[in-house]
């Protein structure tokens, strides 16, 4: 499944509720309830799914279901972080499903994860183990297992998981799609149950490429109400002829199949006019030590250490065992290994002034689920090892499938990586990388006549303006309407009520002004009623989205028609 298929069969008639009919079906046929921690009643997804019905059909990710991992925050569904014990019900959606609902995608259901989101592999959790889609017998990668299964099963467009150690890309290489870790605090974290606060990020999983550029647009925004987000200025750029570092020494642990898989992606660089240049990891390997070896594990223990000490007969063995061992770190040794991951990224520093990006096995090996439950700790470990530096340093990666290995049955990947801020060129050479034609997004813009305090100058512009609304026109309604003025109420300034009356309307006057899909949707959801958005035709016959009101509006409210518009009668009030 993917965003332009879906939207090619909306196109022509087919419902997001329609959808949700085959996509139940599908689930239930496909059996495996590991997937979900929860999943709600189909009732309840088609009723999500008459709500974005009611939505404009042009919003960028109009009827496009997700997955979010139930360490994310959806109103009114439980988040579990895979503890039961640990279960609360939040009231609001996490920012980054709310964006995403604004810009008219919809959540249908909660991915399972390993615990804490606390591993690589999606088998630390006592909600059982999501099987692998491409091939049960393998791992199917975690922690975000629930979220990657689900996209590549074909239930959902795209995902949410989250990424410490490497939790968006393992599971990518495992199920053959996209895993996207974006730059350190581009995307907002409130709502998410933390496992390493300072490091943590919301990821995406998806089957192209131009999906996961196309989230990256809509859930990419500075949230103030987040302490570790940040404005993030998109910069690199990868052009025709570029440099791709390769490492002089690389161990796949012995993995038979993953070191030609990676020469092939070699190669399949170099084809895209890519230049391979040897370098010295050692800088990030040695990061990479310290998520596990230095004082950043104590920081899972910041986040979730009181309930454990409280309901340890909760917590899943293995997991236990890693947050416990957490414990004990004192402040001297927190600043002694800052000193040295600054030492590290300045000699990462280095690495970058030869290269453009990296290109790097997501891990060096594959991994059965057998395997892994006989040796939980030791195959975790090998796992990470070229993904658990990349929070530390502040990098941004992608990765991407390279092949199958073991005769075809199990999927491997890459990751390309590059410094903060690349995350829009590396999905970019992503995309090339993958075979997928990267048309530049086009923006189709909504119209929306405002006619009161919404219009430039005024006390509500602001809100137009903070949305980078764009002027289009000044302009008249048809002679239809009759307008009143409601009066004040708190911190709400008075507000213009425009009503339809073809016998004894006039036209009034009003602005149009132009704002993307997702500004739009954001911007009505906030209307407050009697107040909302409808048709209003303008005196050229064009019918545009406007603020309408309904008739309650009038009661209590100063008939303004005579004025011809809002400007008017305040200027005649002053």
């Amino acid at each position: 499944m993917n965003i332009s298929e879906l939207k090619s069969r909306y196109a022509c008639g087919f419902t997001p509720s329609q959808l949700i009919e085959d996509l139940y079906q599908k689930i239930i046929d496909w059996n495996d309830p590991a997937i979900f921690i929860h999943l709600p009643e189909k009732s309840i997804l088609l009723e999500i799914a008459g709500t974005v019905e009611a939505m404009p059909i042009n919003l960028p990710l109009w009827g496009i279901p997700f997955v979010v991992k139930d360490n994310i925050d959806v109103a009114g569904w439980p988040t579990t972080a895979a503890c039961p014990a640990f279960a609360y019900t939040p009231t609001e959606d996490a920012e980054v499903v709310r964006l995403l609902r604004v810009a008219g995608a919809f959540p249908i259901g909660k991915g399972n994860l390993d615990q804490f989101a606390t591993g690589l592999v999606g088998t630390r959790t006592p909600y059982g183990i999501a099987r692998n889609a491409i091939d049960a017998e393998f791992l199917p990668g975690g922690s975000s297992s629930g979220s990657a299964t689900a996209v590549a099963a074909g239930f959902c467009a795209f995902s949410l998981g989250t990424d410490t150690a490497g939790s968006g890309r393992v599971p990518a290489a495992f199920q053959e799609l996209i895993g996207w870790k974006p730059t350190r605090g581009l995307l907002s974290n409130r709502g998410v149950v933390p496992a390493c606060r300072s490091l943590d990020c919301i990821s995406v999983f998806a089957n192209k490429v131009a999906d996961a550029l196309l989230v990256s647009t809509i859930v990419g925004k500075y949230d103030v109400e987040d302490a570790f987000s940040r404005e993030v200025n998109a910069t690199g750029e990868i052009g025709h002829i570029f440099r791709f570092g390769v490492p002089k020494m690389l161990d796949f642990a012995g993995d038979p199949d993953t070191p030609g898989l990676y020469s092939g992606a070699v190669e399949r660089m170099k084809a895209l006019g890519g230049t391979p240049v040897e370098i010295d990891l050692t800088p990030f390997t040695e990061a990479a030590k310290l998520l596990y070896e230095g004082p950043w594990v104590a920081e899972r223990w910041a986040a979730v250490g009181d309930f454990v000490e409280k309901n340890p007969e909760a917590i899943f063995p293995v997991t236990k065992k890693i947050l416990e061992s957490s414990k004990g770190w004192d402040a001297v040794a927190t600043f002694q290994a800052q000193y040295r991951l600054r030492e590290f990224a300045r000699e990462a520093e280095a690495v970058w002034q030869q290269i453009d990006m990296l290109l790097l096995p997501t891990t060096p090996c594959l991994y059965t689920v057998a395997e892994n439950l006989a040796d939980p700790y030791a195959t975790n470990a090998i796992l990470g090892r070229y993904t658990n530096f990349m929070n530390l340093l502040d990098l941004s990666a992608v990765a991407v499938p390279a092949g199958r290995a073991r005769s075809g049955r199990a999927p491997w990947g890459v990751t390309l990586a590059a410094p903060a801020g690349w995350d829009a060129c590396l999905l970019g050479l992503a995309g090339k990388f993958c075979g997928e034609t990267m048309v530049p997004r086009v923006s189709k813009k909504i119209p929306l006549l405002v006619c009161g305090a919404h219009l430039k100058g005024l006390a509500l512009h602001w809100q137009l303006a903070d949305r980078g609304a764009v002027f289009r026109e000044k302009t008249q309604t048809a002679p239809v309407y009759r307008m009143y003025a409601m009066p004040a109420a708190g911190s709400i300034p008075p507000r213009p009520a425009l009503i339809r009356d073809d016998m004894d309307g006039a036209a009034m006057e009003g602005e149009v002004w132009e704002l993307e899909p997702a500004a739009f949707g954001d911007f009505v959801s906030k209307i407050p009623g009697p107040l909302g958005i409808g048709k209003v035709l303008l005196e050229s016959g064009e019918e545009v989205p406007g603020f309408i009101a309904e008739p309650r509006a009038v009661e209590g409210a100063e008939e303004i028609t005579r004025y011809g518009g809002w400007r008017a009668w305040m200027s005649g009030k002053c």
